[in-house]
């Protein structure tokens, strides 16, 4: 018997095989959809902030009997969330409209810097430079329609969902292979911690 013929395979053989396999996924994505024009600029990125409804969901709109709305949110978004900020993102919400759903969800996720109401976006964005101190370069938003447009031509990285407005694909740097409320946002927020050299870090962790 040759050596090693027979031998199960390790956690370390296993975790190696996942992050190998891993690595050749993200190689092929960045050939198709552009990953590589974007790299420098996501590199840059210290904050992301993100839109509601047609972003984080599908931007359907639920109605109870009581009249309360109820949303539909991706899980595989929320980990990307939770990776992003584990690699040393902050991420925050502006969305125009009022739900306790947005404000339970970002909760779980924990985002604190949460905007909602927002009828003109780009005045929040406006303060959020103003409380960071940051460089707009240095931030990212996603957004799928028209009232995420004056942001979207502020940021270092704008980025948009696959079904969103024409207008908003045009003005994106990155656009996403998914659609909004299914994992759009998973797939800019693994672009980000590419970017910052987290990827294998954070892959190992979670499979190790």
């Amino acid at each position: 018997m040759n050596e090693g013929e027979g031998r199960y395979p390790s956690d370390c053989d296993i975790t190696a095989g996942l992050l190998a396999r891993a690595r050749a996924r993200h190689e092929r994505e960045a050939r198709g959809y552009g990953w590589k024009a974007c790299m420098e600029r996501a590199a840059k990125v210290e904050l992301l902030l993100l839109d509601v409804d047609g972003v984080m969901t599908d931007a359907s709109l639920i109605f109870g009997p009581d009249g309360r709305e109820s949303k539909v949110f991706s899980s595989r978004d929320g980990l990307g969330i939770r990776l992003a900020q584990k690699s040393g993102v902050e991420v925050g919400i502006i969305t125009a409209r009022k739900s306790e759903a947005v404000r339970a969800r970002a909760e779980n996720l924990g985002i604190t810097r949460l905007y909602q109401g927002a009828g003109k976006k780009i005045e929040v964005f406006d303060r959020i430079i103003v409380e960071t101190g940051l460089d707009p370069i240095r931030i990212a938003y996603m957004g799928d329609d028209w009232l995420d447009l004056p942001v979207m031509r502020r940021v270092g990285l704008a980025a948009a969902v696959a079904d969103a407005a024409p207008e908003v694909l045009e003005a994106a740097r990155f656009i996403s292979r998914n659609p909004g409320g299914h994992g759009a946002v998973r797939e800019l927020c693994e672009l980000l911690i590419v970017a910052r050299c987290a990827y294998d870090r954070l892959l190992a962790e979670y499979a190790g």
